[in-house]
């Protein structure tokens, strides 16, 4: 599909994404350098981030990957620091890294619960403390008039209740909340806009192939208010929107991308 925003929207501009070797955040990262970004990768398994790096170049896309894991702090230094060296300078965050199963809360374990927070919620505040000294300076260590964006990819499980997803639900709710924190501090202090951003169900993601079964799939397409399942394309408009000049009177908010989807819950999965 064809873009609805100019191609050199984000020249100029470096964007970190983490989580950013397949599914939604792949597609983030390869229309951030559709729109003139670089991009700087980091996930966890080498092979499939060397894979993903070798995609985005092969679309002329200046890119890099770095390997990470978003739970630990001494891991986010060592990828945000060589990406800063590397470009010269960091100009948005986005914070697409999350885990997910599905599972009976009574059979859910407390280390099950926490991984899932440490990865989505404790993860995304890891990543936005360790980059915001490179979000508020230029390029040259300068404090800047205007920090750069961070974009934090929740969903909308918790707007109402989910089955076998309440370590998901606790996780998402918590990085809508550390979204409005930011905003409100770094927003104020720095001139830096945190937005967030929930999806609903997308197509060719390992969420929807992992936690939909097939019967599910067709059910929804039949039932939700917008009668199918959404592309990662939409979701990567939406981060372009926000991370743009376009989005430069947007602070605080999570926007949902679901067509309307949310409204929706079937009274018990099979």
């Amino acid at each position: 599909m064809e873009s609805p925003f100019k191609a050199e929207i984000l020249k100029g501009k470096v964007g970190l994404i983490t989580g950013g070797r397949s599914g939604i955040g792949f597609e983030i990262s390869t229309q951030f350098g559709k729109h003139g970004a670089s991009v700087a990768i980091m996930g966890r398994r080498k092979q499939v981030l060397q894979a993903a790096v070798s995609a985005l170049q092969s679309l002329g896309i200046h890119a890099v990957g770095f390997e990470g894991d978003v739970r630990k702090q001494e891991d986010a230094k060592r990828v945000i620091e060589p990406t800063f060296k590397h470009f010269g300078q960091i100009d948005i965050l986005v914070n697409a890294a999350a885990g997910n199963f599905l599972v009976n809360a009574e059979d859910l374990s407390p280390n099950g619960f926490r991984t899932v927070m440490d990865i989505d919620s404790v993860g995304t505040f890891t990543m936005c403390h360790e980059a915001l000294g490179y979000l508020r300076k230029g390029g040259h260590g300068r404090i800047s008039t205007s920090g750069g964006p961070i974009l934090n990819i929740s969903a909308t499980l918790h707007y109402t209740a989910s089955w076998y997803q309440i370590h998901v639900s606790a996780a998402k709710a918590a990085i809508d909340s550390i979204t409005r924190s930011l905003a409100l501090e770094w927003g104020t202090d720095y001139n830096i806009l945190v937005n967030g951003m929930a999806p609903g169900p997308i197509a060719d993601t390992p969420g929807l192939s992992k936690l939909a079964p097939d019967e599910i799939k067709i059910q929804a397409r039949e039932q939700l208010p917008s009668f199918h399942i959404g592309d990662k394309w939409d979701i990567a408009m939406a981060a372009v929107y926000l991370v743009s000049d376009a989005g430069k009177y947007v602070n605080g908010t999570t926007l949902v991308v679901d067509g309307g989807n949310w409204l929706y819950r079937p009274c018990r999965l099979p």
